[in-house]
């Protein structure tokens, strides 16, 4: 098929540092350009990819201090593909409502993940205003806020099976990672780790938006020992990481759509600590992958029961569920219908 992924601008594909969206966009691309499909990428110019790469801008809008605008370099690229739209079989869009009404108004088919909450009540009447268009939740629990929609699926994020894997190291403290913000609760997992009197290693980056809560709360935490923070890492550091540790703790306290750090944690064989919110319960299997526990009180008494989960089990788990071929094939079977339903739409208007 020819399929344009288009990805926003404000990271790289990949990204070069913290950008969930980009990271799965690189992982889709790549997998279908290895299943044999014409794919172009629409993103920034400092993407990297084995597709064909259409940037609208040189370099990503978060690492280009002249651009202050950023919906401009956005709203170019879209007016782009829309010049060229008819050359594809379908469009794939990560914008989230950006381009619902440039696109509405083309024939060829398209469909947009939404990789963001819908829970927010001002997002409600933008998309019932395009209650039509096909729409793709990553998890089942993502769509609740807005039921109304046209969900053509749910398609679940994948790993390519051999970014991460369970290194040869003792696991000897528990680990959080992702950002430091009150939805990912790094304030609870402390508590846990020192309630269970274990050490706490929290690789995780801390946004301008959230420096306040940090020095405020997490900082005085830190300063009392117990918890370590190393800061932002990479995928090449995430192995070692999450195989030295007992268990990935995610004691959030907001609709997480999906939550990458699940399955990366999986796929290195450690199981996972989650809070019952949003995606947990889809992608988590108690007792099997790691523990679904709705408190703190709940988190420590999974941690004693750590020496239940076969680690071989987890790893095993992720790939059955959540591969990058997996990921590809379950999008491919919505080009595949979204071309189909097109191609009987123009023969009806004929």
């Amino acid at each position: 098929m020819r399929i344009a992924q288009v990805s926003p601008l404000s990271e790289a594909v990949p990204p070069k540092f913290y950008g969930g969206t980009e990271r799965v966009v690189s992982y889709l691309t790549e997998e279908l350009v290895a299943q044999g499909h014409d794919v172009t990428l629409f993103a920034s110019g400092d993407s990297q990819t084995t597709a064909t790469l259409e940037s609208a801008w040189p370099r990503a809008l978060r690492l280009d201090p002249s651009v202050r605008d950023h919906l401009a370099p956005h709203v170019l690229m879209m007016e782009q593909i829309a010049r060229r739209a008819a050359e594809f079989d379908v469009l794939h869009l990560h914008l989230d409502y950006m381009a619902f009404s440039l696109f509405s108004r083309q024939r060829t088919p398209f469909i947009s993940t939404l990789h963001g909450r819908l829970d927010l009540p001002e997002l409600r009447p933008t998309y019932e205003a395009f209650a039509d268009l096909p729409l793709v939740s990553i998890s089942d629990a993502q769509r609740q806020p807005l039921p109304q929609q046209n969900w053509a699926g749910t398609v679940h994020h994948g790993l390519p099976a051999g970014l991460l894997t369970p290194q040869p190291v003792q696991p000897s403290y528990l680990a959080f990672l992702g950002r430091i913000c009150p939805d990912k609760g790094p304030d609870r997992a402390i508590r846990i780790a020192r309630r269970v009197g274990m050490p706490l290693k929290m690789a995780a980056k801390v946004d301008r938006v959230d420096q306040e809560y940090f020095d405020s709360l997490i900082r005085p935490m830190l300063a009392e020992g117990g918890a370590e923070l190393i800061g932002e890492i990479g995928e090449a550091e995430k192995p070692d990481f999450l195989s030295g540790a007992r268990a990935l703790l995610l004691p959030i306290g907001w609709p997480e759509p999906f939550g990458l750090v699940m399955i990366e944690a999986m796929a290195c064989g450690t199981p996972v600590i989650a809070f019952n919110c949003g995606s947990v319960p889809e992608i988590i299997e108690d007792g099997l992958t790691g523990f679904i526990v709705e408190d703190e009180d709940g988190a420590v008494a999974a941690v004693q029961r750590l020496e239940e989960i076969d680690r071989g089990k987890v790893r095993a788990r992720f790939e059955q569920r959540f591969t990058a071929r997996r990921m590809a094939e379950d999008y491919v079977a919505l080009y595949r219908r979204l071309a189909f339903e097109g191609r009987a739409k123009l023969r009806l208007v004929k």
